[in-house]
């Protein structure tokens, strides 16, 4: 049986993520996920490749508010709907897009926390970050502030057997975490989401969410980076790239070592999804 059996979504680009029991599903995926983004003084967009700490970011929602907390921070809290601030422009990979930031408040928490000049911002609910209609073809997409896709779908036993081959070279195992998946799938052999074209979700009132697995995701180094503490594994500080250098290499994405798949949402906009529930596929040839 092939199940969901887990659900996230990272609130602000590069830090902490949200486990959930049920999510809503919109045109950009799940709701809040990628919703903020950190960015430098002009604007261009921080994350854990330049700045690790960043994973130690931890967001939650209490009551209409967001809190963050990280290490010898006091805790800040903001408007979980967002604060309505100036209007900025804002360097996501080549996209430059409008962006609301979040006041002087948060530019000095993260600006104390991170070291650098650093300012919060939220998607401008009027912009419209088109996905690439290279990978979406006649799907037409958006997303807000992730590297390029609303959702990114990993199966769990691709994570097994890539732990099998870090173990047998002694290696310690990752946890899930270290991918930021938005979907988990079990049930799947290894790998097998590559292959996947479509997987249709029941979403308990009749409908169905049906979500198109358009773009193998190529791995930077990120997922070498413990994301309880921003650190890296002395020991073995360039894992997992290398391991997945010798078999992952993806000539669809000009070599790039993949794990996961990127998805776009083609339908079933405003069901909920649930973890723990069955979910049907179907492969791309």
């Amino acid at each position: 049986m092939t199940i969901l059996s887990a659900i996230n979504i990272y609130p602000i680009k590069s830090c902490g993520g949200i486990a959930l029991e049920q999510a809503s599903i919109g045109p950009l995926g799940l709701a809040l996920d990628r919703h903020w983004m950190v960015v430098d003084g002009a604007g261009e967009f921080l994350t854990q490749r330049s700045h690790a700490r960043m994973a130690c970011i931890t967001p939650r929602f209490v009551d209409g508010t967001m809190l963050l907390s990280a290490p010898g921070m006091p805790e800040l809290q903001l408007a979980a709907a967002g604060e309505d601030g100036a209007s900025v422009q804002v360097q996501v990979w080549k996209d430059r897009v409008a962006a609301l930031d979040q006041g002087e408040r948060a530019r000095q928490w993260f600006s104390a926390y991170l070291e650098t000049d650093a300012r919060l911002v939220r998607f401008d609910p009027n912009e419209a970050r088109a996905c690439s209609e290279r990978w979406t073809g006649e799907h037409r997409a958006t997303t807000q502030f992730s590297d390029g896709y609303p959702l990114l779908v990993i199966g769990q036993a691709s994570l097994d057997d890539l732990n099998a081959r870090l173990g047998a070279k002694g290696a310690p195992a990752l946890p899930m975490e270290r991918f930021r998946p938005n979907l988990v799938i079990e049930g799947l052999e290894a790998y097998e989401e590559d292959f996947i074209d479509t997987i249709t979700l029941e979403d308990g009132d009749g409908g169905a969410v049906e979500l198109k697995l358009v773009k193998p995701c190529a791995r930077c180094p990120m997922p070498g980076i413990d994301q309880r503490t921003g650190l890296r594994d002395p020991q073995w500080p360039d894992e997992p790239l290398d391991t997945l250098a010798t078999y992952r290499a993806n000539p669809r994405v000009d070599g790039g070592l993949t794990f996961g798949q990127n998805a776009i949402v083609i339908g079933g906009v405003g069901g909920t999804i649930r973890a723990g529930q069955a979910c049907g596929w179907e492969l791309n040839f």
